[in-house]
């Protein structure tokens, strides 16, 4: 008997709704945090974090610092550009890209 195919992960959908970032009348600081709260709880399950360091208003670039296992993690590129950086673009209109700062 032939097992269905499974994908090796889920995609985490958040719909969109009155109170998502998206749509809510926060400013775009507080609805940067807010999506990187959303997120935390998974980096946090690796043993890493992430830190919101600034938000540029007139460029549209958020800057976050890695800490923890995300420091060295040799993937935490991957998890800035397509995880954090896709979510913050999808949800704060306002974010053009995320670059990552070092630790002081």
């Amino acid at each position: 008997m032939e097992r269905p195919h499974r994908p090796l992960y889920r995609k985490l959908e958040v719909p969109m709704n009155e109170s998502s970032a998206a749509t809510r009348s926060a400013s775009a600081k507080e609805r940067i945090e807010e999506v990187l709260d959303s997120i935390r709880p998974a980096i946090r399950a690796d043993g890493g974090d992430i830190e919101m360091v600034g938000f540029d208003e007139l460029d549209g670039i958020v800057r976050i610092r890695m800490v923890g296992a995300c420091y060295a993690c040799p993937m935490s590129m991957l998890t800035l550009k397509a995880g954090i950086e896709q979510r913050l673009r999808m949800q704060v209109p306002e974010v053009r890209s995320v670059e990552s700062v070092e630790s002081i």
